[in-house]
């Protein structure tokens, strides 16, 4: 019987999600074991809980505590995948109690979130289905890798939310801006040829590390024109390099992934990828876009009475900007208000030693459950922009 919110965080830590697009380091990867048992849980508080599966074996979560009946509706959205567990320093699925904290994988990052959030909701059960609010809860499958859980949820159930709050450790502060991000592979291609005569081959290795030099000079500049006063500037970092297979063969093929961060003003001139065509076009550089991804940035005004009474809700909770991106980013883009909000640090995530401070977590549910206190008392449904209709 779990009975406070430390054991179900402890309950959750034991249970592997572990994204299984990236080396996992571990044989249980997956949410569906995570999701099944949020719902059982779920099951035994009067709410109506569907899983969609979005890939196979990788469903969403959706507990509705009120009816869809035309009310406008806020979610409460944590993911249910965590990163790897290679080269963790403790047990990863432990749920180790140690100096005032939980210890595992997704304690801070972001079964944290979700664990504060499923208290707060189950602290106020009784008055969940008499608000002017309808507040559901939505675990996203697949944030740490290609957000398709959100996606698919935005695109299915979009409509029907004026409101999102996606758990992430933030120490309690609203970001309501988050940069966004392109991912794009840089391909060089060559000639083969046996070392002992490079000249003649085509060195593809060579090309493409020339390359890169001349376009992150170039690219630079033209992400500094864009800068957000919250998020500052769009940055460009080259994070790999492949190529070659020995040292005696001249490499006819060689590759980069680049991570270009995003702020608002240059995604609404094209984003990362129209700044990257261009800069490829405007030096006829020998190298092409193999792959790209771009996730888009997500910008909520502080002034938003939701993004207030979040902050009402909080002893010392501010507005303030991430550079990083999440599920909101994809609410946000179909038309929905988001921020992300939870216990823990950032730092935390995706640690060797991951772990939530007891106090942050206890916090994190005191600060959810006045959100909901506080939206039912002081709020009416003319406050707030209603649902889109379809």
């Amino acid at each position: 019987m779990i009975q406070n919110p430390i054991q179900l965080l402890q309950t959750l830590i034991r249970i592997p999600s572990v994204n299984p697009d990236d080396s996992s380091g571990s044989c249980a990867t997956g949410e569906a074991d995570i999701a099944n048992a949020l719902a059982e849980w779920l099951s035994s508080s009067a709410c109506d809980v569907v899983l969609e599966e979005v890939l196979p074996g990788r469903p969403n979560l959706i507990a509705r505590f009120a009816p869809l009946d035309g009310r406008p509706r806020i979610l409460l959205g944590p993911h249910l995948d965590t990163v790897g567990v290679d080269h963790m320093t403790i047990d990863p699925f432990g749920g180790e109690i140690r100096d005032g904290k939980i210890w595992g994988r997704g304690a801070s990052d972001t079964k944290g979130s979700m664990t504060a959030m499923l208290w707060a909701l189950a602290e106020n059960l009784p008055i969940l289905q008499h608000m002017p609010f309808a507040v559901d809860f939505v675990a996203f499958m697949g944030e740490e890798s290609g957000q398709w859980g959100s996606k698919h949820f935005a695109k299915k159930h979009g409509k029907d939310y004026a409101f999102a709050i996606c758990g992430e450790p933030t120490d309690l502060n609203v970001v309501h801006v988050t940069k966004g991000s392109l991912w794009a592979t840089l391909e060089a291609r060559g000639k083969a040829a046996h070392s002992s005569m490079p000249e003649k081959g085509e060195n593809a290795v060579t090309k493409l590390a020339s390359s890169l030099l001349q376009l992150e000079q170039a690219l630079l500049p033209i992400l500094e024109q864009f800068p957000h006063p919250v998020l500052g500037n769009c940055t460009c970092n080259i994070g790999t390099f492949r190529g070659g297979s020995r040292a005696n063969i001249v490499p006819d093929l060689a590759s980069a992934q680049l991570d270009i961060r995003v702020t608002p003003g240059l995604h609404a001139q094209g984003g990362g990828l129209a700044a990257l065509h261009h800069v490829l076009k405007q030096l006829a550089l020998p190298v092409s876009i193999s792959h790209s991804d771009e996730n888009p940035p997500m910008e909520t005004p502080k002034e938003h009475p939701m993004v207030q009474l979040l902050m009402m809700a909080g002893k010392d909770s501010h507005p303030v900007g991430a550079p990083w991106f999440s599920d909101a980013a994809h609410l946000s883009a179909v038309g929905i208000p988001s921020v992300c909000l939870g216990p823990g640090s950032i730092a935390q995530a995706h640690t060797a030693d991951e772990f939530l401070k007891i106090d942050d977590l206890l916090a994190g549910v005191d600060h959810f459950s006045r959100f909901i206190q506080m939206l039912a008392k002081w709020f009416d449904s003319t406050n707030i922009i209603p649902p889109r209709s379809s």
